[in-house]
């Protein structure tokens, strides 16, 4: 596998305004072996005739129209008309760094299959970078720095979905894109964690993510709280829920009523517990909040941490430190 060609996927819909520039960074590689799935998912804007433009003067560019509707339909049929041995995506309003693919296909070439080649990320904005954005930003790259991406995969998406690379088999093991769940990044990551393939450390940026108040993740009903929050119920389910255990749902904001009201759709046993005086005793869904003390008297209990504040997770780790609990296989943070 000395040059193995790589297939990009890279849907698109409504953004003429960046595609230069993307498609711009796409020919300026430094790895030349690639072929360009892009699908065009029922652009109103001239988008299409631009990128048709490109696809006249470099055969290796494949413009296509999406068959059915949405991303998943369009990386769907991306991935069907592709022939690569390594798959990759990218996103059409963003911009490769001039070794990414370079970077990420030396990776898998050093470490084979069931391995997951990702790189740093950096937002960029002209109205500015907001400071939530620059937040996940760093905590996504200091989870890939050291290849730890999975320790915290409940929290937020750790995979960043324009910047991966795995091989062809791989992806089709996870069988990928199939079904329909969004967000299909994240989902794409879970399938990436299941099957036990091993994110490789970088330390180097290889992509820049645009930032805009327009696009999809901010505005699309699929990228929600509501979709995220049922993506990690029915993947703990799938992967981490011990049936010989009790889940321990900790705090009654927006996210655990959401687990709990997916908890009890499916017919799941828990114990639901906070520290809000005005909460404990209170009556939810049918179900009776705790006091957090509780939990040291549930005996095999697994607790999934839906508290957002940043001082009230670190006092809840010291507390589970104290209780010599370990990560995953007795607590899970969801946030």
């Amino acid at each position: 596998m000395q040059t193995p060609l790589v297939s990009i996927l890279t849907p698109f819909k409504n953004t003429e305004a960046y595609l230069s520039e993307c498609l711009d960074s796409i020919l300026n590689q430094t790895y030349k072996h690639w072929e360009l799935l892009i699908v065009d998912d029922h652009s109103t804007d001239t988008g299409y005739q631009l990128v048709k433009q490109y696809a006249e003067t470099d055969k290796r560019i494949k413009l296509l129209k999406n068959e059915g509707k949405g991303i998943i339909s369009a990386l769907q049929l991306a991935f069907k008309t592709s022939s690569g041995t390594l798959i990759t995506r990218m996103d059409s309003d963003d911009i490769m760094l001039p070794y990414k693919l370079e970077i990420l296909v030396n990776s898998l070439k050093k470490h084979g299959k069931q391995h997951v080649a990702i790189g740093l990320v950096e937002y960029f904005s002209k109205q500015g970078v907001g400071e939530g954005y620059k937040s996940y930003e760093t905590w996504l790259n200091n989870l890939t720095k050291t290849g730890n991406n999975y320790d915290e995969i409940y929290k937020e998406c750790v995979i960043p979905s324009p910047c991966w690379m795995v091989h062809r088999d791989d992806l089709m093991v996870c069988n990928a894109f199939n079904p329909n769940m969004y967000p299909e990044d994240y989902d794409l990551t879970f399938r990436f964690y299941k099957h036990q393939f091993k994110c490789i450390p970088c330390d180097t940026v290889i992509h820049k993510w645009r930032d805009y108040s327009t696009r999809t993740s901010r505005t699309h009903i699929h990228y929600a709280q509501n979709h995220f929050t049922a993506l990690k119920v029915y993947h703990y389910l799938d992967i981490d829920y011990d049936k010989t255990k009790t889940p321990i749902i900790w705090g009654a904001g927006t996210k655990g009523k959401l687990m709990a009201k997916h908890f009890l759709e499916r017919h799941i046993p828990f114990e639901w517990i906070c520290d809000n005086p005005n909460k404990i005793g209170r009556d939810i869904y049918g179900k009776e909040l705790l006091n957090f003390e509780a939990l040291a008297t549930i005996e095999n209990a697994h607790s999934l941490i839906t508290v957002a504040n940043k001082e009230a997770q670190k006092q809840i780790r010291a507390y589970l430190t104290k209780l010599n609990l370990e990560p995953v296989k007795d607590y899970i943070f969801f946030c």
